[in-house]
């Protein structure tokens, strides 16, 4: 049901290797990567360690490494890597026609 799916843009408007940021009105900001093989990943843009930009950190492989205290971060389930632990809530992407689409409810709940 396209309802439940909120079209945000073009895949190739995230730049490879790289991210973009949407506002969720009142709820905080979703971070956008694209990886080097090209699929696309969305979390909530704040590290669950001390609540860093995700957005402006690197992004290498499937991960993406904080920008503040180098925390690698899982972009398939959002969860640290290595010793460190946390999570930052995942939302789910699809890909129609080039298009990023958004499950709705879980980017409320996530930007929450």
């Amino acid at each position: 049901m396209i309802a439940d799916w909120i079209d945000i843009g073009w895949a190739n408007e995230i730049p490879v290797r790289g991210s973009r940021t949407m506002p969720v009105e009142g709820a905080g900001e979703i971070a956008l990567f694209r990886t080097a093989d090209g699929q696309v990943f969305a979390l909530a843009n704040r590290c669950p360690h001390k609540g860093g930009p995700l957005s402006q950190g690197i992004v290498h492989g499937h991960s993406v490494t904080c920008p503040l205290h180098n925390w690698n971060i899982a972009l398939d389930t959002g969860r640290a890597q290595g010793t460190d632990e946390g999570c930052t809530p995942t939302i789910p992407v699809r890909i129609d026609g080039g298009r990023v689409l958004l499950c709705r409810a879980s980017t409320l709940r996530a930007a929450a």
